[in-house]
């Protein structure tokens, strides 16, 4: 049933019915769009256009309506109808005949879907950062697990200064905090009720629109009806965090597979997050991670799209605006899978502890060590520093580590080596040196564990 037609004396070509239905996609909506429907019915009763009993009978036929769509959301698909709004109308009409037909007295179908989408958003969000924090705890876990893992940092992708796979673990776990934060900061934006604004200008009944928004669970009543129907700034919020927070997870799925390579060795993926190759019996490839990598384009895709869906819309209302709601379902799914997987990949990883270190003791990254112990001995940093870098053209030459090298050797560049260099460039030295707030000495680290535990708990 269309809810629309008197003005039209020919029906729909095909080719358009196709082109313009949306209940293809919009079949999601359906619980938003019967709760806010009941939500409107009791609006109707106090401004008398539905008696109490009317009201209580929408309501149960509605409710009735919920159960069906929560047992089989798919079998709305089975419809002809043109939007999820007209098959609610639809089968509301069936349930209780004429009575349903009054129920859109004073509501508009841009007021509604703006409530509908907005509710939808608004679930998502606390689905989503229940997911962040699931993966932060497994990353926590992980970091615990994993405290004594030296392994080398890395700065262009070359070896800079040992680190432990516990600090590496809780870098991700402040990106996500940020995360998180964002979902919170936009929450608080979209927690406002459209419903009630009409087509553009308000609904020309006198319906307190803030007892409205607080009957269907928002903070207060949008403030301006045009700005209400034609707002999407919530849906791009959504999938700015969202592209922000799936570059972040990139970046870790990048960092996995750089570490799980024959080259580096440093983790071993499950082989439930991996596969293997349709040819090359010894393969064992970290699907899970690319994928993830490869995802991200998708939800940068969607955030481009609806800013240039919007881009130049004049108000109110424009059919344009029903293009946002496939992007943000695809985008919010494909970001939830992605946090789920993540924190999938992270439940069998095995840390290689001796691989990490071997791998921490070379490529010298123990030189800035070198550097600060010269200047602690009266070398300005800026001499140290050119010092440090012909010790090291000198050890490469050799092959040998900083932290092997003698005395004699230390002395070719500069006289105030002593035998107490050799403390200063070990593992531990390097590591419990970095003492500051946020550094990587074990200290730190148990103390970034322990803060992280509180925030997530």
């Amino acid at each position: 049933m269309a809810l629309w037609g008197g003005r039209f004396v020919q029906a729909a070509d095909k080719r358009f019915k196709d082109f313009n239905d949306s209940l293809r996609f919009d079949y999601r909506l359906a619980e938003q769009d019967i709760i806010g429907s009941i939500g409107w019915s009791k609006a109707l009763v106090s401004v008398n256009v539905l008696t109490v009993e009317e009201q209580q009978q929408l309501e149960t036929a509605l409710n009735e309506l919920l159960c069906e769509v929560q047992s089989n959301p798919q079998g709305i698909l089975q419809d002809d109808s043109e939007d999820i709004h007209s098959w609610v109308e639809s089968r509301l009409i069936d349930k209780v005949g004429s009575l349903g037909k009054k129920l859109h007295t004073g509501r508009s179908r841009n007021d509604q879907v703006a409530l509908d989408i907005k509710m939808w958003c608004k679930q998502r969000v606390k689905e989503l950062q229940k997911s962040i924090r699931t993966l932060q705890g497994k990353l926590v876990e992980t970091a615990e697990n994993n405290r004594h893992a030296v392994m080398p940092g890395y700065t262009h992708l070359q070896r800079a200064q040992p680190i432990t796979f516990a600090h590496w673990c809780m870098a991700y776990v402040e990106m996500l905090d940020r995360d998180y934060s964002r979902l919170f900061d936009a929450y608080h934006r979209m927690n406002s009720c459209p419903l009630g604004s009409g087509a553009l200008a308000g609904t020309a009944y006198g319906i307190d629109r803030e007892r409205l928004a607080q009957n269907l669970n928002f903070a207060f009543a949008t403030r301006n009806s045009l700005d209400s129907v034609s707002d999407r700034d919530h849906i791009v919020e959504l999938l700015s965090a969202a592209s922000i927070s799936m570059v972040h997870l990139s970046r870790f799925a990048e960092d996995m597979i750089i570490f799980n390579s024959g080259e580096s060795d440093f983790v071993e993926l499950s082989d439930r997050v991996t596969s293997g190759s349709s040819l090359m019996p010894q393969k064992k490839n970290p699907d899970a991670c690319e994928l993830i990598r490869g995802k991200t384009g998708r939800v940068v895709g969607a955030l481009t799209g609806i800013l240039m869906t919007l881009k130049g819309l004049p108000l109110a209302y424009n059919k344009d605006m029903q293009e946002d709601k496939e992007g943000i379902f695809d985008a919010l799914d494909t970001w939830q899978d992605c946090l789920d997987i993540a924190t999938f990949v992270l439940e069998d990883i095995k840390v290689n502890v001796d691989r990490t270190k071997e791998a921490a003791l070379k490529g010298y990254s123990n030189a800035t060590e070198l550097a600060d112990y010269l200047v602690a001995k009266g070398v300005p940093f800026r001499d140290s520093h050119h010092i440090v870098g012909e010790v090291v053209v000198y050890a490469i030459s050799v092959h040998k580590g900083l932290e092997h090298l003698t005395i004699e050797e230390f002395r070719q560049f500069s006289e105030v080596v002593d035998d107490d260099v050799y403390e200063i460039l070990s593992l531990q030295s390097c590591l419990d040196k970095r003492c500051a707030k946020g550094g990587v000495s074990p200290l730190r680290v148990a103390e970034a564990i322990f803060e992280a535990k509180q925030r997530i708990k």
